[in-house]
């Protein structure tokens, strides 16, 4: 599954193309944006973007663990996680997106 990383520039870049401003308030834009996700992330706040995803902070207790190397078990200390979780929405355009990309390169059945 090869594929492009899209980075901050890529995001600042489209809003520059599509909402008209200037390259520099489209980077400060883009900051901003993914600074308060993460600030409410941090600060324990489930993040909901409709048609997107939710973020959220699990807490994890603790539990035994196994080292897959040598099987030795070994105590996994109790830690905070973030989960991200696909909308519906989203979960329909990569399955449509997948679909069409995979009857794309099905080769054509030869005709006897």
């Amino acid at each position: 599954m090869a594929g492009k990383t899209v980075t901050r520039a890529d995001l600042a870049e489209s809003v520059f193309r599509k909402v008209g401003l200037s390259r520099t308030e489209s980077a400060e834009l883009v900051e901003t944006v993914i600074d308060e996700i993460c600030n409410a992330i941090i600060r324990g706040e489930v993040v909901k973007l409709s048609s997107f995803a939710t973020f959220q902070v699990r807490s994890k207790n603790e539990r035994i663990g196994r080292n897959p190397k040598t099987g030795e078990e070994v105590p996994i200390s109790p830690r905070r996680v973030m989960t991200f979780k696909a909308s519906n929405v989203l979960k329909q355009r990569i399955l449509k997106a997948h679909t069409a990309r995979k009857a794309k390169q099905k080769p054509a059945s030869p005709v006897a």
